[in-house]
């Protein structure tokens, strides 16, 4: 069956991604708009983006949800 949309499927709402408005990231594209850390909704680029299997995050939103745990981290003692 041909795909007569054609076209890649952006990773957050699935919907086609034309160039013009198009960003890669890990062999995935995304819509400009679609580009945002999944837990503070901050713009990403290549430089402040971080990858968690298909879940993009800001680094700071990264750091906090998989970064290390325990004393010194702001989390207590473990």
């Amino acid at each position: 069956m041909p795909n007569w949309g054609g076209g890649k499927k952006c990773g957050v709402c699935q919907k086609t991604v034309y160039f013009a408005e198009e960003v890669q990231c890990e062999g995935s594209s995304f819509h400009k708009s679609c580009f945002l850390c999944m837990v503070c909704k901050k713009n990403l680029d290549s430089t402040t983006v971080a990858v968690h299997g298909e879940e993009i995050y800001c680094k700071s939103c990264y750091g906090k949800k998989y970064g290390p745990k325990g004393y010194g981290y702001g989390q207590g003692a473990g």
